[in-house]
């Protein structure tokens, strides 16, 4: 069974930081590029941060510097470090995994941000 199971979330105060994980099972992460979403309330779903087989990032503007992103393919583990968070930063995160037209999405875990 394909799957894919994030955790770390949680609640954080502003300028704190958060080590998300996504644990996949059923298929071997190595072939996939893989990203982390966000959906906040009431707003649509925006990409966080990507990485590439050959474990090149991408990240959205506005995290660069303050998130990484990294994979363990041995563990079939991918991680996002968030540092110096924000309080628009609340939402659920997504962990997504994808290769041509093969899309597997995780359920999610809440990050909120707040004092």
């Amino acid at each position: 069974q394909m799957q894919l199971v994030e955790s770390g979330g949680g609640l954080v105060q502003p300028g704190g930081s958060l080590n998300l994980f996504c644990i996949v099972s059923g298929f071997a992460l190595n072939y996939y590029r893989v990203g982390w979403f966000r959906q906040a309330p009431g707003k649509e779903p925006e990409g966080v941060a990507k990485i590439a087989r050959d474990r090149s990032t991408v990240y959205a503007d506005s995290v660069k510097g303050r998130f990484t992103i990294s994979r363990d393919n041995a563990k079939n583990t991918v991680y996002l470090q968030m540092n110096s968070l924000k309080p628009e930063e609340t939402a659920v995160y997504y962990c997504n995994a994808r290769l041509a037209s093969t899309n597997f999405w995780g359920q999610g875990t809440q990050v909120i941000v707040s004092s």
